[in-house]
């Protein structure tokens, strides 16, 4: 009897014991722990999310942002751009400036319920008609690129948001505050003065002196604008001092930093992609894929040939004149970090990851990005040592995933929200960085955090938001659809005459990354070899021999964007880099 019993159990321990080792094995497969993974850190953001938001509405709203270390608030709208500004009227109550960034979020994260909620009290409580001085950049990223974003999200019926208690009136809000942006353009070179009054419009003794991003980062807000309500006037307004703006470049297709918007004169003639003029590179890109003008690409493209031919410099870019192309600044400023996002739009993968690669060396060094690194001296500038929660490494960070699904981004989101964490989190919510020399905190949670940090975290571990779905993304993060009926046309593509070649078969195209609007990496990964993309910044040698007397005759290398040089036996090549 206890040998038959015996027996019975080896046999059932036989006969099962496979199974559970299948089963072992398949929670230890490499895509399950993937998987896992992906969701485990998705909601450590999520969580981040609502620690930064839950204590914004408890302590700060409807104010503009949080203050988390005294859990106090600021009505910082009009403090953007960092000028001294009159006082505001007593009776101003703040913009709700943390909520408005926050509703796309909200509907990337499927918080239906919250941003239905935002939206009814933005429509009965969010008035523009005050008394108050806005910087027109900011305010028309911000809240204008929020409400309009969140206007789309809200009218979406795929994404099962505000059934049927929606009216439109967040776009009736973003019209009346565009109509209230249009005095601004009214100088003599319809380049927008940089501060305006909501109320009474510009002011007598206004500041003509505005930024390259100030006046040419408008196009996709207004523009969209323009495109919800039929009225053309805000997209003709950004149009017309983007083109003005564009015909102030120098001979060398660069553009400064700050300039007269009634003299049309640069007052800063040194510029780079950092503070006061990166996002004007990037919404020439976008507002290409957005409206389907040829007239954008062939702006971008002149102008990013120019950055990586002047500015470049290895993995780093420094600044330089833009009448002579000579370097006068050898800085990294954190905003510089969006740069390899942009990079991995166009196509330039390799490129965009030796930059990425640089500024996360940098970001393991402090435990975060200081606002400023003097690249000549390899130490901190002695007083930009702060660190405001800014996203563009995370931003840059999921651009570079989305191309490559390389896994090692993954590492870089992973410490990134370890730093944020360990760092920057207080009981009351986020708090900037005052000195990353010693983690002094600041009590100032800005609204960007939650428009964007936490956004491109989370997207990076789960982007099933974007299943199905083609967005752009604005500077500030807020997501608007590529829709073929915004295109004044279907864009032809726009075969560039320097140019990479596709073999096809016995056919060879000129194309490049943006004629065929796909991604490079994805397509080396699933297609054969032979069809390998080159990049947009490609310059050709002068001689179709590659026969050179100087470097002067050698240009810019496609799939590196590293210059070539003159050899001593007269030939262009990568000489430097053998």
């Amino acid at each position: 009897m206890f040998r038959s019993a015996v027996a019975i159990w080896i046999l059932l321990y036989l006969v099962i014991s496979p199974s559970i080792f299948i089963i072992c094995l398949s929670e230890q497969h490499p895509t399950n722990l993937m998987a896992a993974k992906r969701k485990r850190m998705s909601d450590r953001v999520r969580e981040m999310f609502y620690h930064a938001y839950d204590n914004y509405m408890m302590y700060a709203f409807p104010h503009d942002e949080l203050k988390p270390l005294s859990k106090a608030y600021t009505d910082s709208l009009s403090e953007l751009g960092n000028l001294k500004l009159e006082h505001l009227p007593q009776q101003y109550n703040g913009s709700a400036l943390t909520l408005i960034e926050s509703l796309s979020s909200l509907a990337i994260l499927g918080n239906y319920t919250e941003f239905e909620k935002a939206i009814l009290w933005l429509s009965e409580n969010l008035s523009f008609d005050v008394d108050a001085r806005i910087n027109l950049f900011e305010c028309n990223i911000r809240v204008l690129g929020g409400l309009v974003s969140a206007h789309i999200l809200a009218t979406d019926s795929t994404n099962r948001l505000v059934q049927g208690t929606y009216k439109n009136q967040l776009l009736d809000l973003a019209e009346d505050l565009g109509q209230r942006f249009l005095p601004a353009f009214d100088t003599p070179t319809g380049l927008p003065y940089a501060w305006i009054n909501l109320k009474h419009g510009v002011m007598a003794d206004e500041t003509t002196e505005t930024s390259t991003s100030g006046c040419g980062s408008l196009i996709l807000e207004m523009g969209t604008l323009s495109r919800l309500t039929g009225d053309p006037r805000f997209e003709t307004a950004a149009l017309r001092a983007l083109r003005k703006l564009w015909s102030m470049r120098s001979s060398l297709n660069l553009l400064g930093t700050t300039l007269d918007v009634a003299t049309g004169n640069w007052i800063e003639y040194s510029s780079g992609i950092g503070a006061g003029v990166d996002s004007f590179y990037e919404y020439l890109m976008k507002a290409y894929v957005l409206f389907g003008r040829d007239e954008f690409w062939k702006m971008f493209q002149s102008a990013y040939i120019a950055v990586q031919k002047y500015f470049r410099h290895g993995p780093w870019y420094h600044e330089a004149d833009m009448r002579t192309g000579k370097a006068t600044y050898w800085q990294l400023t954190s905003l510089q970090a969006f740069w390899p996002g942009l990079q991995v739009q166009v196509g330039d993968i390799d490129a965009a990851n030796s930059s990425h690669r640089e500024f996360f060396k940098v970001w393991k060094q402090y435990g975060v990005l200081p606002e400023r690194y003097l690249l000549d001296h390899q130490m901190l500038h002695p007083t930009e040592k702060y660190y405001p929660l800014r996203p563009e490494l995370a931003e840059s960070t999921f651009y570079l995933y989305q191309a490559t699904k390389d896994p090692w981004y993954m590492e870089v989101g992973e410490s990134i929200i370890n730093s944020l964490n360990a760092h920057t989190r207080v009981k009351g919510g986020f708090a900037s960085i005052r000195d990353v020399t010693t983690m002094q905190l600041e009590d100032h949670q800005h609204s960007f955090f939650l428009a964007e940090t936490c956004k491109y975290l989370y997207l990076l571990f789960d982007d099933s938001f974007l299943l199905n779905q083609n967005y752009i993304f604005t500077t500030e993060g807020h997501p608007l659809p590529v829709r073929r009926s915004w295109h004044e046309r279907l864009p032809e593509a726009y075969n560039l005459s320097n140019g990479s070649s596709v073999k096809n078969g016995e056919q060879i195209k000129r194309t490049s990354a943006m004629s065929l609007r796909v991604c490079p990496a994805a397509m080396i990964h699933h297609e054969s070899n032979e069809r390998r993309l080159e990049s947009a910044c490609h310059i050709p040698d002068t001689r179709a021999d590659h026969r050179c007397f100087s470097d002067v005759d050698c240009g810019l290398d496609a799939n590196t964007c590293r210059r070539r040089s003159c050899s001593m036996a007269g030939y262009c090549g990568l000489w430097s880099y053998i």
